[in-house]
């Protein structure tokens, strides 16, 4: 890490700096594909994500900070406030439809694109990939997971981390995941035609692919904690079970 640079915090797949106003990481095939969907949404008026600047001279990506605080662990108390919650929602709706006319010939995903391919979905949208500042949402950041899907699955893993329902963030007392759920699908719109048992199936979908993911970085990279993170994926999936 050069002088200049700030290592921040999250990078469960790869390390993160910033440098001014900007953050690196490394690039991927996918990262000319990330870029153009990055500047299609920002021109459809989505501004709660970051701007692709490029490449610099050591191949990583640059992109633009977005200045806040970033949800991760310990979680901060404003996961929890219903604010948030809808804010994420409302984001997510307009970066769904944002996306829906993205040009999709010759882009490379980093994942396998998902059927019904309705929209670019983030596949990972959850506090520790949020930004919070001055009381509100300020946007999404590590967006290079995004691939084609349907709607539904997005909301499915977003549910399932800021309703929450996953065992590594239990609830505070007397937080009602199933109503948070509700107010979740009220705020990204009741005209999507998309109901809680559709977000809770979907999310059950996208634990097992992730834990298959993470097990097969685990073998790749060599690092065992990835086998836990897919223990408690599938032992998440078969308690959300319809």
């Amino acid at each position: 890490m050069g002088p200049d640079e700030e290592a921040l915090d999250g990078g469960n797949v790869s390390s993160v700096v910033r440098v001014g106003e900007t953050v690196r990481r490394a690039a991927g095939p996918w990262t000319p594909t990330v870029h153009a969907l990055l500047a299609w949404v920002r021109a459809h008026g989505v501004d709660g994500v970051p701007a692709p600047l490029g490449i610099d001279s050591r191949g990583r990506e640059v992109l633009s900070h977005l200045p806040g605080e970033v949800g991760g662990w310990p979680q901060p108390d404003w996961i929890w406030d219903e604010t948030v919650l809808a804010d994420a929602a409302t984001l997510l709706r307009r970066w769904h439809d944002a996306s829906a006319g993205f040009p999709r010939d010759g882009a490379t995903w980093r994942l396998p694109a998902q059927e019904p391919a309705e929209v670019i979905c983030l596949n990972d949208v959850a506090p520790y990939n949020m930004v919070y500042s001055d009381g509100r949402l300020a946007g999404f950041i590590d967006v290079d997971m995004a691939a084609p899907g349907p709607r539904v699955r997005d909301l499915g893993y977003l549910a399932y981390r800021i309703c929450p329902f996953g065992e590594d963030t239990p609830p505070p007392p007397g937080l009602d995941p199933h109503a948070r759920l509700d107010l979740l699908l009220a705020a990204y719109g009741a005209d999507a035609g998309i109901s809680s048992p559709d977000v809770l199936r979907a999310a059950v979908g996208r634990l097992l692919d992730l834990a298959d993911w993470s097990e097969d970085h685990s073998r790749a990279t060599g690092r065992p904690e990835l086998l836990e993170h897919a223990a408690m994926y599938r032992r998440d999936a078969a308690r959300l079970c319809p």
